[in-house]
């Protein structure tokens, strides 16, 4: 084998005292078929016997459909509201409970006759015997002390069932009854007695509301004949009259006065920047840019005059000195009209100055008819907060006054037959069933032949897992589990059972600590005998797992060390010694390259030729570095738990308690190695490790070793492990 092949097997040494022998329980099934065979034929005739002579029941469904249907009735003209949100999962189970209710099972047992029906009336015929006895000693009352509807109200609630159908708006009713023209013909009318109670109770509503509407509308309309009269009277004494807008007269004056004094001050300021800007051109001599001047038709005769006047002196002057007196005659006649044109260009400037003094005094006159309008806004203005209350409270009562007379007309239409329908309707008729819903013969034969056989089979195997255990197979290993798991069965056959000593032979003596230190004698030539004593001093690992002890070595005279007893091991299971005792001085690849990542299990794992037994030594880094990751060190060591059979990890009893705590915390069981009785090094060292870990710790003694552990001063009374 190996080192690689010993890594990726796993599970291989399990005992075979812990697998089921399926092929001893087939052979054993076989043996008793008869037992199976005979009650699973006799279910299948009982069944279809009983299923042929059973009296059939059939049943009949209806189906409704939950919807709002009745805005279009009651408001023509208008949309049907959404009923998803009206109708959900509560609202759909409250109308399963109004189906189920006693006072609609009441109204369709009548409308479907079920008083008298003998499947239904227990008042029908004469009592039975049984019954006769029953209400003589008072175990029963008599069906004649009830009435009928009381009568068969219970058995019709037994062949009732209604239920929402999925996830949706849909109710479905299913009655039962020997009768199939019965139960179709009761689940019809008990779907139409529902939606004539849905009609009747919206109905009683509209009528109740059309009542209290009839007897409310008639004070209020009087209430909002007197606000509005109230209104009317208080606006014409205090002369707030409503003009156009629908605004009082006073408003609309002021707002008048406004826009004229507007006016009148545009006018003002357009009329004096006009003459001041006319007054600057005559100064500056630019008299006929002003479009007011120009325009004139006088002003405009005199610049053609004086035109022609300036065309006649440049003419004459040509032939004429400038004393001439026919020169100085014209221009004369121009100074002149340069006079006039001045002169009309300061009547228009006077002319737009009396404009703007007419609109100064037009702003005036209106400021203080504005000023006086306002005065008279202002008084009015209490007056005018108390008609808006009035006005508010008006129109209050005649809003609510218009909504109620909508509301009546909408009730008063309700209130005829047909114009309140139900909300729900009949989507699915009941119609005669054929096949009987009860029983159905193939299922309930089928079901009841499965049952019987599953059940015969599985009484078989109980009893002969009961009847086998706790005894062996043949030349399966005795103890725990893990105790002989990879031992070769010829080896097995070979060293046949192993002898049985008395308990104070194979087990010297207890310690302290509760009885967790014990001792076991190591004997080569007998090594099954060891292993057991071991495996009794070790806890049970996890599922799937194999016990790790930790091994030290506590000295004395021809002492065997943790090498010997992993040799010993191994001659009957699969396992490996992780040596911390020491460094390596040849410096081989070991746990700490495991741990490093430097080196695979295949590439650590040794196994000296000619023994089974697998090893890891500590590495090139030394114990130090492996024992300072104890982390790292757990996980490797569960790997080599779900490998090997057994897995020993040895440490020197000189480690330190804090180094060698995880280690033992993590193992099933601490051993101490010592050459014989009575070592004070090694009952110091099994101490110690005993405070380290909860699992049991056992001294290994030599086979030569015969004397008690129990004759040692620190040992108590010899008492059984």
């Amino acid at each position: 084998m190996t080192a690689q092949a010993g890594i990726e097997a796993r599970g291989v040494g399990e005992s075979r005292g812990d697998m089921l022998d399926l092929s001893a329980l087939w052979v054993a099934i076989k043996r008793r078929k008869l037992w199976i065979i005979g009650p699973t034929v006799a279910a299948l005739g009982l069944s279809f016997l009983a299923v042929n002579v059973v009296t059939p029941r059939y049943t009949g469904e209806a189906r409704l459909l939950l919807e709002n249907r009745g805005g279009f009735y009651a408001l023509p003209g208008q949309s049907l509201p959404d009923s998803s949100g009206q109708f959900d999962s509560e609202a759909v189970q409250s109308q399963v409970q109004v189906i189920m209710s006693r006072d609609l099972a009441r109204e369709a047992i009548k409308r479907i006759g079920l008083v008298g029906n003998p499947e239904f009336d227990s008042g029908v015929g004469a009592l039975s015997a049984a019954r006769k006895l029953a209400v003589m000693i008072g175990l029963g009352g008599h069906p004649a002390d009830r009435s009928p509807e009381e009568r068969v109200i219970e058995k019709y609630f037994e062949r009732l069932l209604v239920f929402p159908v999925g996830r949706s708006r849909i109710v479905a009713i299913e009655f039962t009854s020997r009768d199939p023209a019965l139960a179709a013909k009761a689940a019809n009318t008990i779907a139409e007695t529902y939606l004539e109670f849905q009609e009747a109770a919206k109905q009683d509503n509209a009528r109740s509301a059309s009542n209290w509407l009839s007897t409310t509308i008639e004070p209020l309309r009087k209430r909002v004949a007197e606000a509005e009269a109230k209104v009317e009277d208080f606006r014409s004494k205090n002369g707030l009259l409503v003009g156009s807008n629908n605004t009082t007269i006073t408003s609309q004056q002021l707002t008048d006065l406004s826009s004229q004094l507007s006016a009148a001050r545009s006018q003002q300021t357009e009329a004096q920047a006009k003459a001041g800007l006319i007054r600057d051109a005559i100064k500056q001599g630019r008299t006929f840019e002003i479009p007011d001047v120009a325009n004139n038709d006088l002003v405009r005769r005199l610049i053609e005059q004086r035109v022609n006047l300036r065309t006649q002196i440049a003419a004459e002057s040509r032939s004429l000195l400038p004393e001439h007196p026919r020169i100085k005659e014209l221009n004369a006649q121009l100074l002149d009209l340069e006079g006039q044109l001045r002169a009309a260009s300061e009547r228009a400037v006077r002319t737009l100055e009396n404009e703007a003094k007419i609109a100064g005094q037009r702003v005036e006159s209106f400021q203080a008819a504005l000023e006086g309008q306002k005065k008279s806004a202002s008084s009015a203005n209490d007056s005018e907060v108390q008609l808006r209350a009035l006005e508010r409270e008006a129109r209050t009562l005649r809003d609510q006054l218009e909504q109620y007379m909508q509301r009546y007309r909408e009730a008063v239409a309700r209130d005829t037959m047909n114009a309140t329908p139900a909300d729900a309707r009949i989507i699915s008729r009941a119609v005669e069933p054929t096949e009987p819903s009860f029983p159905k013969k193939v299922p309930v034969m089928l079901v009841v032949t499965l049952a019987t056989f599953l059940i015969a089979l599985a009484t078989i195997v109980t009893r002969e897992l009961l009847d086998g255990q706790g005894r062996p197979l043949p030349g399966a290993p005795r103890g725990p589990r893990w105790v002989a798991a990879g031992a070769n069965e010829d080896e097995t056959a070979q060293a046949g059972p192993a002898p049985q000593e008395p308990r104070r032979e194979r087990v010297a003596g207890l310690l302290t600590h509760a009885g967790r230190l014990g001792q076991v004698r190591l004997d080569l030539d007998r090594p099954e005998r060891t292993l057991a004593e071991i495996a009794e001093r070790t806890q049970e690992p996890p599922r799937g797992m194999a016990p790790m002890a930790l091994v030290l070595d506590g000295g004395g005279e021809g002492a065997s060390n943790a090498r010997d007893l992993a040799k010993l091991l191994a001659q009957r299971c699969r396992c490996i010694l992780v040596d911390l005792t020491a460094d390596d001085e040849q410096g081989e690849p070991g746990f700490s390259e495991l741990l490093a990542g430097e080196a695979l299990f295949s590439d650590v794992i040794m196994r000296a030729p000619g023994s089974r037994l697998h090893s890891i030594g500590p590495g090139r880094a030394g114990r130090a570095a492996v024992l300072a990751a104890p982390d790292l060190v757990d996980v490797a060591l569960d790997a080599l738990c779900e490998t090997y059979d057994w897995v020993l990890v040895a440490a020197a009893s000189s480690d330190d308690g804090a180094v060698l705590g995880p280690i033992a915390r993590r193992a099933q069981g601490g051993l101490v190695m010592s050459g014989q009785v009575g070592n004070g090094h090694a009952l110091e060292a099994a101490y110690r490790l005993s405070e380290l870990t909860e699992a049991p710790v056992t001294i290994v003694l030599d086979a030569e070793s015969g004397v008690s552990m129990a004759s040692s001063p620190r040992v108590e009374a010899p008492a059984e492990a």
